[in-house]
């Protein structure tokens, strides 16, 4: 479903305007601006930069079953670059997915009880991409988030996955790639019309999502995605950014005692 690289960025406010519901119906994904101040972002990164002191130090492997992905920075220090359920472990990211203005996405998923995912899935992740020698994270292949479902033999559920971007990602930068409209595809278009992850190559139908910090973006769980790796090395081709789901159906909380779940046991093969 073509679409070009300036398609409209809205702004979020406590309910969704009849012109950005009909856009995700059509395309799969929002993107407004901004919805975190420069300050609030500010305190975001300080808040994930405890949280991964703390894990650090104590040698945390798994949060709720969920393993946590470590590699290493520019100067090769020893960073976490994908975190789970972070919102857990620090106030700062707690009282963000507080914010009243997620439950204007809600009517999104079309069914009832829509809810932010904070102690279910994965919870709150963050994903720290750099692309450096001793980075685990630098890209992650084309992918759609209800493949989940799937594996554990479930009818797919609705599914939101909302990104709060807390760096500027030009498109020659790499970053969040969509391929708008496959939201609507389906079951077998989903399953296979890429190779799960592996499959990293630029699709002539994707849009690169062009992100400034404190950007929120929205998808659909169906919709095929990507994040491109960036063509720089270094400091410049870092790219941090937080998605929680927001969902519907059973309330199922993960705890300590909960499994790894199937999908996660391929986590090693991102990079």
């Amino acid at each position: 479903m073509a679409l070009s690289s300036d398609y409209p960025r809205f702004t979020l406010g406590s309910t969704l305007t009849a012109e950005q519901r009909a856009f995700f119906t059509k395309y799969g994904f929002l993107h407004f601006r901004p919805f975190a101040s420069p300050e609030y972002v500010q305190q975001i990164l300080k808040a994930t930069e405890e949280v991964q002191a703390k894990w650090l130090a104590e040698g945390v492997e798994k949060v709720n079953g969920v393993p946590i992905k470590y590699g290493h920075d520019v100067d090769g220090s020893r960073i976490v670059q994908r975190f789970a359920f972070a919102s857990q472990h620090h106030p700062v990211l707690h009282e963000l997915l507080q914010d009243e203005r997620f439950k204007a996405l809600f009517p999104l998923l079309e069914a009832e009880g829509g809810r932010v995912g904070e102690n279910e899935k994965d919870g709150l992740v963050v994903n720290h991409y750099v692309n450096v020698p001793g980075s685990e994270f630098s890209q992650m292949g084309w992918h759609t988030d209800s493949l989940r479902d799937v594996f554990y033999g479930k009818r797919i559920g609705p599914m939101l996955n909302v990104g709060l971007h807390l760096d500027g990602t030009k498109a020659t930068n790499g970053g969040l790639r969509v391929i708008p409209g496959t939201h609507r595809q389906g079951l077998h278009k989903m399953l296979f019309r890429k190779k799960y992850y592996k499959d990293v190559f630029y699709d002539p139908n994707e849009v690169a999502i062009e992100t400034e910090p404190g950007d929120l973006t929205v998808h659909d769980g169906r919709m095929w995605h990507r994040v491109a790796q960036s063509p720089l090395v270094g400091p410049e081709s870092r790219r941090r950014v937080m998605y929680v789901p927001i969902i519907s159906g059973k309330y199922q909380p993960k705890s300590e005692d909960s499994p790894t779940p199937f999908y996660l046991r391929f986590l090693h093969l991102v990079k």
